[in-house]
C-alpha cells in the first residue's frame, strides 16, 4: 500500500481522529475514548466522542500555542514535527495528570527494563481539570509547559 493509498484509507475509516494519537500509539498516554484501528500494518487512533474531540482539541492546541516558545518553533503554526508534537501530546498530559494528582507517585523511565511513565486517561483528566479551573483557558499552562519542555520521548541507548 502506498502512502497516497494509505491516506485516503485512513480518512475513509477513521474520521473522528484523535489529536493525540501520536501519544497513544507511543503508549505514553490513554483514554477510555479511543477507538484503535488497524490500516495494513499500521494503527490509527479515533475518538468515540465529538464532546471529548472538540475538548481535547482545544487542549492541545492552546498546550501548542503556549509552549511554542520554550520548545523554540515559534514560526511553526499548527502540529510540530514529530518530536516535539510528542513533547506536547504526551509531556502536557503526564504534566496535567501530577498537578491534579500530586499523591500519585508516577516513576520516570529511567532505565530500558522499566516502563516508561504514562498518563492514566486523557479524557479523565482533561474533565477534572475542567472541574477544577472552569475552563481550558484557566489550565496552569506555565507548570504544564515545564513538563512539556522537561518530556523525554524515551532514554538514550547504551552502546555495547
Amino acid at each position: 500500500m502506498d502512502e497516497d493509498e494509505y491516506r485516503a484509507v485512513y480518512k475513509a475509516v477513521n474520521n473522528n481522529r484523535c489529536v493525540f494519537e501520536k501519544a497513544l500509539n507511543n503508549r505514553r498516554c490513554d483514554c477510555e475514548k479511543k477507538e484503535r484501528k488497524l490500516i495494513a500494518t499500521r494503527e490509527a487512533v479515533g475518538c468515540q466522542s465529538p464532546t471529548a474531540l472538540s475538548r481535547c482539541t482545544e487542549f492541545l492546541n492552546t498546550m501548542r500555542q503556549k509552549a511554542r516558545f520554550s520548545l523554540r518553533v515559534v514560526t511553526i503554526e499548527g502540529p510540530m514535527p514529530h518530536n516535539k508534537e510528542l513533547q506536547v501530546q504526551a509531556g502536557g498530559c503526564l504534566q496535567l495528570q501530577k498537578i491534579l494528582f500530586p499523591e500519585q507517585k508516577i516513576a520516570p523511565a529511567d532505565s530500558l527494563h522499566k516502563q516508561p511513565e504514562k498518563a492514566a486517561n486523557i479524557f479523565a483528566i482533561v474533565n477534572t481539570a475542567l472541574a477544577q479551573y472552569g475552563s481550558i483557558e484557566q489550565f496552569p499552562y506555565s507548570e504544564i509547559v515545564q513538563g512539556i519542555v522537561h518530556y523525554k520521548s524515551r532514554p538514550k541507548r547504551k552502546r555495547s
